[in-house]
């Protein structure tokens, strides 16, 4: 064979291997964009969703609205002006979309045709405004402010701002608890529920008083909703004096032309995410059963009204029946999942709602008057934001992996082959390696099974042998899941060449609610067996070696990296991200009291034995693994003051430590540049000590 022939061989055989795609990294996470809250219009024929970009120059993450087709099309952008545009609600007649913009300097309502042309602001208030919906008479604007509670209107709100702000005494004064709040200082203003009209922009306070309303979320969709009438508010307040050490929230109904509220519920647990159903006979919401416990199992409960009184002899309308409160129904008492979402169907037959399992999350679809409930949508995957059209028939829900981002799709109400109505992402990942989450079992303590998901290196090769990380998941009642994350996206560290794995140790959810519970009370006991045990196993697999893995974790994750540092040396480095490292000084530091009060069943002073058997801080004469240490200034549930205790415990016991600490950043690491440093600050200390010789 000549030479030229050889040479044609080898040039046909390259061109037909496909090209070897580039490793996904940080600054390519950073191009994702990032799609949320679709809302479908009342005629069925658009999505309105917010698609959120980084602009790296600014240092910003602009918010845009988009609409798209629901039979198909090209998604296309309808706002330009100012870097929030967000929450858009459509009106009764899907002619026009409110929605939230800061395109006049600060945060207001507006509306806009359905295509984006006639903006128009309807709010102009000195306290801001957020959190819009369409009243069913298509007049009128509900939404959210942080206002004075002692002042009459928008006058004395703004009276009152400029005199905080000119004033140079900066001091805050308290007298009880809740006196701040995740990353931000509690101030004399409260949250509370709002009414514009359109035509005059007239506007209503619906809940006066000292309570926030809707109160410090536990997640899930709107704690407040209007009824189809148009004449009812059902709301979410926290009527316990001190709400740094309860979960108790309850829902109350107030007409929307004033008047006193009156509660609905007494369940001891918290209650929120109200719905009215499309016909208002029925109110749907999500319930937790037990006191003080934030993650007990939330259940999807329904309440009927009574039948109508009868009318007054010359009455223009009948009274409006009042809710049998004495009579709830509980839909999913026998499903051993948390609800997290829900929709009503336009007939008030149904309910649309998602549950957590195993790492997925599916649609199923229940009987407002009971029974089992059916899937309806699923996969290896997370599913969400269900809406369906006025005639039933068609569902908009939005579907995400742990390899690929949010984009939103059409069905049949009843299933089948979705229709994907958003790419916006398409041409990016196209360009990088993403590795599918692969799941595997292992027998933790007490036998017990234990999941986890394993991420292989970009362009894996089976004949060699990587380094290990493991991510610890936070809460500790949560779970790594087939979803795309911002903050700990696996792709990128498996894109750095990591076999990435994922466990969901005791107290994840979505594994029923015993093992989310057999963490209460035992913070370093079967979680960390389990965690143990998946380690052993990943160890064993022959493209992993042994002696070169790496732990990291942040909140929860954070604490149970401490926890491994002073019990374990199979790790050549920690990350401890908002670590929890001396729980006694931590729980005195917190804001949510409630939580170390149901996790060590007290305050320190209660059971100190506890508090000193799981505290991390015990243990600094065992510690000796490499480990960087990160916190926000701004943390006020894992206080920065535990990510010091921590660095100055290894300094002083000569481990070699970094310490990382963002001023402007709360428990979570959010402006687009600190992300940036953050990851590449992570990977350069991990490479350091498990790509190099000892």
């Amino acid at each position: 064979m000549t030479m030229a022939r050889i040479v044609g061989l080898l040039l046909l055989a390259a061109v037909a291997m496909p090209a070897q795609k580039a490793p996904f990294t940080v600054r390519a996470l950073m191009e994702v964009k990032r799609i949320s809250d679709p809302q479908l219009a009342p005629d069925g024929s658009s999505v309105a969703f917010v698609v959120q970009t980084v602009d790296l120059e600014r240092n910003l993450r602009p918010r845009n609205i988009y609409v798209v087709p629901v039979r198909g099309g090209e998604p296309r952008r309808i706002t330009w002006a100012g870097t929030a545009n967000h929450r858009p609600r459509w009106s009764p007649d899907s002619r026009r979309i409110a929605f939230i913009s800061d395109r006049s300097g600060s945060s207001q309502v507006w509306i806009m045709d359905a295509d984006g042309g006639n903006p128009k602001q309807v709010t102009n208030l000195a306290t801001e405004a957020d959190g819009v919906l369409f009243s069913p008479d298509g007049d009128t604007l509900i939404f959210t402010s942080e206002v004075y509670p002692d002042c009459a209107d928008d006058a004395c709100n703004r009276q009152r701002l400029e005199a905080e702000r000119a004033s140079p005494v900066k001091a805050r004064i308290y007298e009880a608890l809740l006196y701040r709040h995740w990353d931000s200082w509690k101030s004399a203003r409260r949250k509370h529920i709002l009414a514009v009209s359109i035509a005059s922009g007239q506007v209503r306070d619906l809940t006066p008083g000292q309570l926030d309303v809707p109160p410090f979320s536990l997640g899930g969709p709107d704690d407040y909703a209007v009824s189809p009438d148009g004449k009812e508010l059902c709301y979410v307040a926290k009527p316990d004096p001190n709400p740094a050490t309860h979960t108790n929230t309850e829902l109350f109904v107030v007409p929307i032309e004033g008047g006193a509220p009156v509660r609905l519920t007494q369940a001891p647990g918290a209650d929120n995410s109200p719905l009215y159903s499309p016909d208002g006979n029925y109110l749907a919401w999500r319930s937790q059963m037990r006191a003080g416990y934030e993650s007990d199992r939330w259940r999807l409960v329904l309440m009927r009204r009574k039948a109508p009184p009868p009318a007054s002899p010359g009455a223009a309308e009948p009274p409006k029946p009042e809710w049998d409160t004495e009579q709830v129904t509980v839909l999913t008492d026998a499903l051993d999942r948390p609800v997290t979402s829900f929709t009503w169907a336009p007939d008030s037959s149904r309910l649309f709602f998602t549950t957590e399992d195993r790492g997925r999350s599916a649609i199923h679809m229940i009987a407002a008057t009971g029974g089992a409930s059916r899937v309806v949508a699923s996969g290896s995957s997370t599913l969400g934001d269900q809406q369906l059209s006025r005639d039933g028939k068609t569902m908009v829900y939005t579907a995400q992996s742990g390899s690929r981002p949010v984009e939103i799709y059409a069905a049949s109400s009843t299933g089948g082959t979705p229709l994907q109505l958003t790419r916006l992402n398409d041409e990016l990942l196209e360009r990088y390696q993403l590795t599918p989450f692969e799941e595997f079992r292992v027998d933790g303590a007490q036998q017990t099974p234990v999941y986890s998901f394993l991420v292989k290196p970009a362009n894996f090769r089976p004949d060699q042998r990587y380094p290990a990380l493991f991510l610890i998941h936070g809460g500790p009642q949560s779970a790594w899941t087939e979803s795309w994350h911002y903050r700990w996206n696996a792709q990128v560290f498996a894109g750095a060449g990591y076999v990435v794995v994922l466990p969901n140790p005791r107290g994840s959810t979505g594994y029923g609610q015993r093992f989310t519970d057999e963490i209460n009370a035992d913070w370093g006991g079967k979680v960390y067996e389990d965690i143990m045990a998946v380690v052993d196993h990943v160890a064993k697999l022959p493209y992993v070696d042994p002696d070169r893995m790496a732990a990291a974790g942040g909140s929860f994750g954070g604490y149970m990296v401490n926890w491994m540092m002073g019990h374990t040396q199979r790790f050549r480095a920690f990350v401890s991200h908002a670590g929890v490292f001396d729980l006694p000084s931590k729980t005195l530091e917190t804001e949510e009291l409630w939580f170390p009060m149901w996790e060590f069943q007290g305050m320190p002073w209660d059971n100190p034995e506890l508090y000193r058997k799981f505290s991390p801080s015990q243990y600094v004469k065992d510690l000796f693994t490499p480990t960087l240490v990160i916190h926000g200034e701004l943390d006020f549930r894992v206080p920065y003051g535990q990510g010091l205790q921590l660095f100055t415990a290894l300094q002083m016991q000569g481990v070699p430590s970094k310490l990382l600490l963002f001023p402007d950043e709360g428990h979570w690491i959010l402006k687009p540049r600190n992300s940036i440093l953050w990851y590449e600050t992570f990977l350069d200390w991990i490479d350091r000590w498990t790509k190099t010789a000892r």
